[in-house]
């Protein structure tokens, strides 16, 4: 067997690469979640994978891709492959790629027991699959399943195995993987880079807008990832042209021209956002849906200590339900339709009525794959109801029917962000007189 050494830290980046295994990522019944945890978590940390491989779950596809990926990486990471069936064959892959022998061990054992009792479930056999491992790998512990994660060092490099269930796999590259790389300085010990969240703003026209302050700091990484409604900026140190000071000034600049396009400097969502400001002013939200089938309130229950500010919400797909529920006349609903600018107004007014809120929220929207109330696919009509009125926008999205839905929802929460922080400094200063409340504007009824 090779003899074990700690890679050393090198000038040059390191090579990272990521194989994912289960026969599930290539039939496409499971998405590569994997590939989105660790690129994230490395990228943070100012490493970048050079490659992905997905593979079956085959043991000479994996041995053979094991052995080209051992070759010309420091660090390989592998995810799967790992429990109790037939169909998993990493541990066999690894041991005969790195020429070392499986050993029975029975501290994995008496772990993978002390589960099973704990769940109050019978162990089979085959589970004690589980507690072979390359005589050569260190067990990392997996307070939330059987299988063990595997740490290996030989021939100055590193070859980390984690189990598949994103569950067991995040919990222990958070606190077993990631603080060890760290540690051999293979990654950073904080993040190198800086990330703004932005909202009702293109890429394109983002970038646009940056680039005469962009082109003040030379050598500053900078990438854009578009997403439904948002679109997020990193910038980055990690090459070591730039300070990290020098970067966050350049973040200040950055804020202060998109204003409030911007609406998180870290990793917060366009929920998260609108949460913290509904919290700051002590002020509550409910929400009414037709056509997102509910993903609205989802993101906000979603959310730790949702019941502080959040309501509610009405998922009232047909239009019974919006008379019943949400006190929103037939006469509107016949004249109008559902997916219309009154009845999106009446939901986001009857939703905040009816459950005691200071803002209401709505969405109606035709997602999809046909027209609904003479509106093409793609139409989207977002209500908002707030202490000082009732107001409706209308919007249009290309796309399939969770492309649409997916806008909508960002659509709504941007607007929401928009009118929480006009309200908020709108605020009379404190021991100011404040002047009258404004009356509030009901949606007109149809005659």
């Amino acid at each position: 067997m090779a003899k074990k050494t700690a890679p050393a830290a090198l000038n040059a980046p390191t090579r990272f690469e990521l194989l994912t295994l289960g026969d599930e990522l290539l039939l496409g019944r499971t998405a590569n979640s994997h590939l989105t945890f660790i690129g994230g978590q490395l990228a943070r940390r100012g490493v970048t994978l050079a490659a992905n491989v997905v593979l079956p779950d085959d043991a000479e596809t994996i041995s053979s891709q094991l052995a080209r990926s051992w070759a010309r990486s420091a660090v390989v990471v592998t995810t799967g492959g790992l429990g109790p069936t037939c169909d998993d064959r990493t541990r066999e892959a690894v041991a005969d790629v790195l020429g070392q022998k499986l050993v029975f061990d029975k501290r994995l054992e008496k772990h993978i027991a002390a589960r099973f009792a704990k769940l109050g479930r019978k162990m089979t056999p085959n589970n004690l699959k589980q507690a072979w491992r390359p005589e050569g790998a260190e067990a990392l512990p997996n307070p939330f399943g059987t299988a063990p994660g595997l740490w290996i060092e030989q021939d100055g490099k590193i070859l980390v195995m984690l189990p598949g269930p994103p569950h067991e796999l995040e919990p222990m590259w958070n606190n077993e993987v990631l603080p060890r790389l760290a540690r051999r300085k293979l990654v950073g010990r904080s993040e190198a880079f800086v990330q703004l969240r932005t909202a009702g703003v293109g890429e394109s026209a983002l970038e646009t807008k940056l680039q005469p302050v962009l082109a003040k700091y030379p050598g500053v990484e900078v990438a854009y990832c578009a997403h439904a409604w948002a679109v997020d900026v990193r910038l980055g140190w990690g090459n070591g042209q730039i300070s990290e000071s020098r970067v966050k000034q350049l973040v200040a600049e950055v804020t202060a021209l998109l204003g409030d396009d911007v609406f998180c400097v870290g990793t917060d969502s366009l929920a998260e956002s609108v949460a913290d400001l509904l919290r700051q002013d002590d002020k509550t939200l409910a929400v009414a849906e037709s056509g997102s089938g509910g993903q609205l309130a989802s993101v906000f229950t979603d959310l730790p200590g949702a019941s502080k500010f959040f309501q509610g919400g009405v998922v009232c797909y047909r239009n019974s339900g919006k008379v019943i529920l949400l006190d929103i006349p037939e006469a509107l609903l016949s004249q109008h339709g559902a997916v219309s600018a009154e009845t999106a107004a009446a939901m986001a007014f009857g939703v905040s009525e009816r459950l005691v809120a200071d803002y209401g929220l709505s969405i109606a929207c035709c997602a999809g794959p046909g027209a609904c109330d003479n509106k093409t696919a793609g139409t989207v009509f977002v209500g908002l109801h707030a202490p000082d009125g009732v107001w409706c926008k209308r919007l249009e999205y290309p796309g399939n029917g969770s492309a649409v839905r997916a806008r909508a929802v960002n659509a709504a929460l941007d607007w929401l962000r928009r009118e929480l922080l006009r309200a908020h400094r709108a605020k009379p200063v404190k021991h100011a007189k404040a002047g009258k409340p404004a009356k509030v504007v009901k949606p007109a009824k149809a005659k």
